[in-house]
């Protein structure tokens, strides 16, 4: 028995055995993986840097402020007695010294705002069960306590306000 005649083969024949295999494109895979990730974190920064907004405190107007008579610290009362004071901007939002306003059974959100309406930017707050929870989401906390008392001087981080769940007991 004898082999079929074998024929040459030219370069580039497609019957070469030894012919390079056709290139083949970037993994497109990866780079719309890497593409949505660069997107989602331009997004997130931009949340995160965005949160600031028109809460300018030198260019708004004076504020009406809500405080009650400081006698002394006992636990906050469920009808808290309260008299209106205008803090004028002018003299706090320049310093960086305010009034505190009575803020307790406001949400951690609507009391931070109060506080920086008179004049005091940075405030802090703190689990009051002593979990060391974070206050990612200021609207799902409540404000049972503050330090210092309503009425007093303060200035940036002199705030401390205590704060439990939305959810969980508190004295409000």
């Amino acid at each position: 028995m004898s082999l079929p005649p074998t024929r040459g083969f030219e370069p580039g024949d497609d019957t070469d055995p030894f012919a390079k295999p056709p290139s083949r494109s970037p993994n497109t895979g990866a780079w719309i993986i890497l593409g949505a990730a660069v997107i989602l974190l331009v997004i997130v920064i931009a949340v995160v840097v965005g949160t600031g907004g028109s809460d300018d405190p030198v260019a708004a107007p004076p504020v009406t402020v809500t405080v009650a008579p400081s006698t002394t610290s006992t636990a906050p009362s469920s009808t808290p007695t309260s008299s209106t004071t205008d803090v004028p901007r002018s003299t706090t939002a320049a310093s960086g010294e305010g009034i505190m306003p009575q803020v307790v059974c406001m949400n951690l959100q609507a009391a931070q705002d109060l506080i920086q309406r008179s004049g005091v930017f940075y405030s802090r707050s703190r689990d009051a069960t002593g979990a060391g929870r974070a206050q990612i989401f200021d609207r799902n906390w409540i404000v049972v306590a503050q330090s210092p008392a309503a009425g007093a001087r303060i200035g940036e981080g002199d705030a401390v306000l205590s704060v439990v769940k939305t959810d969980e007991p508190n004295p409000c």
